[in-house]
């Protein structure tokens, strides 16, 4: 018999493979998601999760605990009694949900772990100029990130993909290997495979800070920088005192004539800005405030003069 199973999870990121596991015959029992929110214009829509959907569109009882450690919800998960969690973008869970069940909890992580431990593996590897990345499961222990492999799959990064083409590719990679794991785990005849701390490496929860442009850097640094950050949170550097958010560039290896952070234009049809080694060609961009537009139409509405220089 299928193994009876508990799905937790919250973004859209998450919904393929809650929905690949309803596909392939495996009985979800239930959803534990992230608590309503209320949001959208004026903060006055009650805004659910993209999980939560997806489980009351199949019928899937859902549970929404503001506290993992509660004994109501204690009771509740236990009531279930699935024999298999899985976590894909969810929060950290105590050892009281986690070694809940037989079979064990395993979670979708989106990097070949042990690189790029974290909340934000996707941005960073990106980030840090990666050409490769890829998906891992594996079973949950104490220290986040750390338990022993399941399965893993590698996906590429191009040159010029962003944070956000690499998620969506994941996305699809990870619920096929969430699967994948699960009728793994059903035939109890598996190898895990220990990670070697020694090769891990950190990706951190983005914050506000982190996404400021520092323009004196080589030209492909900050172009990596960019397209880590795209489409969300944004990287952003100050233009005359007020925030401009890059959303997507192209880089431009040459030998600048100007200090870094300095701007040329033609005032029409191209922007760039000077780097260590190059120049960064603004493509799509946002004021504080603005909606996101294209370089050629943030030009046609603005008098921003070539020298001017971002910070």
């Amino acid at each position: 018999m299928k193994p009876r199973i508990v799905f937790m999870g919250t973004p859209e990121f998450a919904v393929p493979s809650l929905e690949i596991l309803i596909a392939a015959g495996y009985p979800v029992v239930g959803v534990v998601t992230a608590t309503d929110k209320m949001g959208g214009r004026g903060g006055k829509t009650l805004l659910e999760s993209a999980v939560k959907k997806c489980a009351v569109s199949h019928k899937i009882p859902v549970l929404q605990p503001r506290n993992l450690k509660a004994d109501d919800f204690l009771k509740e998960l236990r009531a279930l009694k699935a024999e298999l969690q899985i976590i894909v973008a969810f929060r950290m869970l105590p050892v009281a949900v986690w070694d809940m069940p037989p079979l064990g909890t395993f979670n979708l992580h989106g990097s070949l772990l042990p690189k790029f431990r974290g909340a934000a593996p996707i941005n960073w590897a990106v980030i840090r100029g990666e050409k490769e990345t890829g998906c891992t499961t594996f079973f949950l222990q104490h220290e986040i990130d750390t338990g022993d492999v399941l399965l893993q799959k590698r996906l590429p990064i191009g040159p010029d993909d962003t944070a956000g083409n690499v998620h969506d590719a994941m996305m699809l990679a990870g619920a096929e290997l969430v699967l994948q794991t699960v009728q793994l785990i059903e035939t109890k005849n598996y190898e895990l495979k220990p990670q070697e701390d020694a090769e891990a490496t950190s990706a951190p929860k983005i914050h506000r800070d982190t996404c400021e442009i520092n323009w004196n850097q080589p030209v492909q640094t900050v172009h990596d920088f960019i397209r880590g950050l795209s489409p969300w949170p944004a990287a952003w550097t100050t233009m005359e005192g007020g925030q401009l958010k890059v959303i997507l560039g192209k880089k431009e290896v040459s030998s600048p004539k100007s200090a870094p952070g300095t701007i040329s234009t033609d005032g029409k049809t191209f922007l760039k800005v000077a780097c260590q080694d190059g120049y960064l060609h603004i493509l799509q961009l946002q004021l504080e405030g603005k909606r996101r537009m294209s370089t050629g139409d943030f030009l046609r509405g603005t008098n921003l003069a070539a020298g001017s220089v971002l910070k």
